[in-house]
């Protein structure tokens, strides 16, 4: 089971303007093959397939505890593609905003940001097209699994590094700042794991591609502040087997890997403007608004 606390794992800056093209680049990185979808949904099923679970605890613990984590990264992706798409300028009347939605649109790269999904992420990649069950890989064979997963990994800070490069928006470069530190977290104890297993040094790759998280301005802070060097257990009292894979000294020897008990402190998320152009909640928000405050008022007496 799992347990949701309304915050995001960090806290993220707030776009000056909508960028419908910087959150379509993003997009990718939530329903493309190498998106956090994937390597939530591969490491879930992996968890939930898991044989010999007692006898090989550590590895179970080990990947059931990263998916978690990914069910955040998930949250935070999506978080970064609706602030993004946020902003346009609206008057309660969907005359109003005709001027402000053609100039923030009128090029954007996927229309169903704001056709199909009003202003919201989708479960797709950067062209539209929805997420596929069939990026899952889940051999059952433990050495092959965590290879693949070591792999997924790479393959996502790869496209992460690419589309860091297709956008100069400040929001989503610190967002993706963050994910470059995580991932990188999750790629070593990926590594960690298949050295344990076969004993080779698997670690030596890393980074992939050879360009340090501190070379980055948006993941430097997070480098600094030790957070590649730690693998928070999103759990009261499970899945404490992961020490035993996950320690040693970082990478770039700035000091040991620790397991940090609980999530990380996180941040608020953002307060996402209604769209009465689009009739998003409705085209009288206010009326909503009011009738969610009487919910409200009752629940607390």
């Amino acid at each position: 089971m799992f347990l949701r606390i309304d915050r995001l794992q960090v806290q993220m800056p707030v776009p000056k303007d909508p960028d419908p093209n910087a959150a379509a680049a993003v997009q990718e990185l939530l329903g493309g093959r190498f998106g956090e979808m994937s390597t939530l949904m591969n490491y879930m099923y992996q968890s939930f397939n898991f044989r010999g679970r007692d006898k090989l605890r550590p590895y179970y613990a080990l990947i059931a505890n990263i998916a978690t984590e990914e069910l955040g990264h998930i949250e935070l992706v999506a978080a970064s593609i609706n602030s993004l798409l946020n902003g346009v300028a609206s008057e309660g009347d969907p005359a109003s905003g005709v001027a402000s939605f053609k100039k923030a649109f009128k090029d954007a790269r996927i229309s169903h940001h704001h056709i199909t999904f009003p202003h919201g992420t989708m479960v797709a990649n950067s062209l539209g097209q929805p997420w596929r069950g069939d990026y899952v890989f889940n051999s059952g064979n433990l050495i092959l699994d965590l290879l693949h997963n070591f792999f997924l990994e790479n393959g996502a800070r790869t496209h992460k590094l690419r589309v860091y490069e297709m956008t100069d928006n400040p929001a989503a470069r610190q967002m993706l700042g963050y994910l470059f530190v995580r991932g990188g977290v999750h790629a070593h104890a990926y590594a960690l794991a298949l050295e344990k297993l076969t004993g080779v040094e698997m670690k030596k790759m890393l980074p992939i591609p050879k360009i340090e998280n501190v070379q980055l301005p948006e993941s430097r802070p997070f480098e600094e502040s030790g957070l590649h060097r730690k693998l928070y257990r999103f759990s009261p009292e499970d899945y404490r087997e992961v020490a035993s894979i996950w320690n040693g000294m970082a990478l770039d020897g700035s000091g040991p890997l620790e397991v940090v008990d609980g999530p990380p402190e996180g941040g608020e998320l953002v307060q996402l403007d209604d769209i009465s152009d689009a009739f998003v909640p409705e085209y009288h928000p206010q009326e909503i608004y009011e009738m969610a405050q009487k919910l409200y008022q009752k629940a607390k007496g």
